[in-house]
């Protein structure tokens, strides 16, 4: 009787393992739906325009990939492409962009950073965080320097605030 009740524990055992690990091998991660990265680049853009700047606004997802793009009709040509990069420099390290600028200033130790294709290391680029975890990023180009970038970067996040801590 205990050798079958030590055979059946075993067996149901050895049943829920698999289980156990397929459970392991997948990986859930809050993420902004389209519809909210639209919003974010709306409030970042109309917070431009306030003052006054014409810009281009990205929004990309917590792996680098562009959910939006807006581009106010007087921006740059060059501000499409900047704002993406430094919403993708963002996310990819983790840190604000002008964080970025004075840990990779040359004789830094993340200097070789700036080498690194497709990293924009100028002020303007922001993440965006929901709950502690990481869901994308924001890049914002074309204002008279990167402070102002950050301006309406963060603006633009506070926008959705409420909806994206919870």
């Amino acid at each position: 009787m205990i050798a079958r009740s030590l055979v059946l524990g075993l067996g149901a055992a050895i049943l829920m393992a698999p289980a156990a690990r397929a459970q392991d091998g997948l990986v859930t991660y809050r993420s902004m739906s389209p519809e909210l990265a639209l919003e974010l680049a709306r409030a970042t853009l109309a917070s431009c325009q306030k003052s006054g700047f014409q810009v281009a606004v990205a929004v990309v997802d917590r792996f680098g990939t562009v959910q939006v793009v807006l581009r106010d009709r007087f921006a740059g040509p060059h501000t499409p492409p900047t704002a993406t990069g430094k919403a993708w420099t963002a996310v990819t390290f983790r840190t604000n962009t002008t964080e970025l600028v004075a840990l990779t200033q040359p004789g830094m130790p993340q200097s070789g950073l700036r080498n690194l294709p497709g990293a924009v290391i100028l002020g303007g680029g922001m993440t965006v965080e929901a709950a502690g975890a990481l869901v994308g990023a924001v890049g914002v180009s074309g204002a008279p320097g990167g402070d102002a970038d950050d301006a309406c970067a963060k603006a633009g996040i506070e926008a959705i605030r409420d909806k994206i801590d919870f």
